[in-house]
């Protein structure tokens, strides 16, 4: 966790900064909405947009959790306990993120490359890590491009077929499944 800023420091308006900011806001105050949050960074000299205020929280893997006094705040998860979000919760998340942002994957022997609106391939590949997916070795992100590292072809083009299902809003077809049908 981040030291609480002197009261003389400034905090530089990169992403990095901000995230530092919020960690600090986070742990020495209870913040119930992201108004109030943007307000506290203003206070500290840092204007965020509320739709980047939303990505840096998902970033963060902050959630809401009741405190004390029964009032939902804002807190950041154990980053080294990721089973805390719950599997299900982040592979919601990378359906949602995935049928937002992706525009078009393709694969490479075991690698898998995803395409993104300019600037939105570090929240996609956000998702991917946060999703745990044994297959996935890591990924590389750009402004607009992924590159996710599997364990084999044949996972890295299951992997590739869930993102583009996911972004259709389909049910995923496995190496197997299309083997299968091919055979009959």
């Amino acid at each position: 966790m981040s030291e609480p800023l002197d009261a003389g420091a400034r905090t530089p308006s990169t992403k990095a900064g901000r995230h530092a900011a919020i960690e600090t806001i986070l742990s020495t105050r209870p913040i119930t909405s992201q108004t109030e949050l943007r307000s506290a960074l203003e206070d500290m000299g840092i204007v965020a947009a509320q739709a980047t205020l939303s990505r840096d929280l998902l970033e963060m893997r902050a959630t809401k959790v009741r405190d004390a006094h029964g009032r939902q705040i804002y807190a950041l998860s154990d980053r080294t306990k990721p089973s805390e979000w719950g599997e299900e919760g982040a592979e919601q998340k990378l359906q949602r993120w995935a049928q937002d942002l992706l525009v078009g994957a393709a694969t490479a022997q075991n690698l898998v490359i995803l395409r993104t609106p300019a600037g939105a391939a570090n929240l996609l590949a956000s998702a991917i890590d946060i999703a745990r997916d044994d297959t996935v070795l890591g990924s590389v992100a750009g402004d607009d491009t992924i590159m996710v590292a599997c364990t084999s072809i044949e996972t890295a083009t299951d992997f590739c077929n869930q993102l583009l299902s996911y972004a259709e809003g389909t049910k995923p077809e496995s190496v197997e499944d299309s083997t299968r049908k091919e055979e009959n």
